[in-house]
């Protein structure tokens, strides 16, 4: 029944996480601790409603998630204090619905929204204006107000760019890199690549004319390097790893199953690897590097710092990494769940291919 504006860190440093630690704390963390999902995705807590209303100093709030279900967690009644309410959901399963969700959010009882797989570009044109990066990504994955105005931002950017210095480490940059995806992820990994002077990327897709529209997308901002799109076949891959120093899986391949994107012998030594993927954290793609003898990442980290960089868009607080860095690796350690989100991301993934 407090002002969730004083009491913010005590929030966070109580038993909010434990609310999510039986449930997915990787997800509420994609989330930026707005929507905690529970198995059904029925379940919303009102701790994060308090979170939410910190940034605008108001005890009262309203949350709406697009989810990596492609779910909307719908509008509910307004809870007072720290109370929980139970609601179904929602499914924007066309355009018109994805509009219409998203144009709810233009109400004073929301904050904004974090945008997932499959509608990061679906969600430009709704929007009434468009950061930097999401303008330069094409997709848009998080949504702040400005008024009645909503503005896009793409706070994957962020994201990949600390973990691609985290999977470089010490080394010197590499320059070259293959990229597995042309969705919303691609886009960001591409971007990123392209701002930190990569000379040759090549963008492979399922479907050839989605890598193709993501090279015509960044024509302008790539003129200097070489951005090519290549069908996806086993020889022409593996002919452009024997070339490349860093390899990025953003497609939702590894999410759901043991599957990898191409057979193991196709990887050559000395790789970069950074799979998109976080759950699981170790997916056939990352075995099959480290077997070969390559550097590893899984999209942790990436999954952190975007979440951090929303929430700070959201709150105007800064994000408080190392107690969701330790939560989230608790939440490892028991064993992540959400093998039916991931197996319905996976789904909306390749619908959206």
């Amino acid at each position: 029944t407090r002002d969730p504006a004083d009491g913010l860190d005590e929030l966070f440093r109580g038993d909010i996480f434990e609310q999510i630690a039986d449930r997915s704390c990787a997800q509420a963390l994609k989330h930026v601790l707005v929507v905690v999902e529970g198995g059904q995705h029925k379940h919303f807590d009102g701790r994060m409603r308090a979170l939410q209303a910190a940034g605008r100093r108001q005890p009262r709030h309203e949350a709406v998630q697009l989810d990596v279900a492609g779910q909307l967690l719908g509008k509910r009644q307004p809870v007072p204090g720290l109370g929980r309410t139970d609601a179904g959901a929602e499914r924007p399963g066309t355009p018109q619905q994805l509009a219409d969700a998203i144009a709810e959010i233009r109400g004073d009882e929301f904050l904004g929204a974090n945008v997932t797989i499959p509608h990061k570009e679906k969600t430009v044109p709704l929007v009434d204006r468009l950061t930097e990066e999401a303008h330069a990504t094409g997709a848009v994955n998080t949504i702040t107000r400005e008024g009645k105005r909503l503005v896009g931002h793409n706070t994957d950017v962020a994201g990949f760019r600390v973990a691609l210095d985290r999977l470089v480490g010490r080394q010197k940059m590499p320059r070259t890199a293959v990229v597995l995806g042309a969705g919303g992820g691609g886009r960001a990994v591409v971007y990123g690549l392209i701002a930190e002077g990569f000379q040759r990327v090549v963008v492979f897709n399922r479907h050839l004319h989605r890598a193709e529209a993501l090279v015509r997308h960044f024509g302008r901002s790539a003129a200097h390097m070489e951005l090519r799109a290549m069908p996806w076949h086993e020889s022409i891959i593996e002919a452009e790893l024997a070339k490349t120093k860093a390899l990025i899986n953003a497609t939702s391949i590894g999410l759901s199953g043991d599957e990898r994107p191409f057979p193991a012998e196709l990887l050559p030594p000395d790789l970069l690897v950074l799979d998109l993927v976080y759950n699981p954290p170790t997916t056939r793609l990352l075995r099959d590097a480290e077997a070969a003898g390559d550097t590893t990442l899984n999209g942790e980290l990436m999954l952190l710092h975007q979440g951090a960089a929303a929430f700070t868009l959201w709150t105007g607080k800064p994000a408080p990494l190392e107690l969701m860095q330790s939560k989230l690796e608790e939440s490892r350690a028991v064993g992540l769940e959400g093998s039916d989100a991931a197996a319905e991301a996976a789904a909306g993934a390749s619908a959206a291919e």
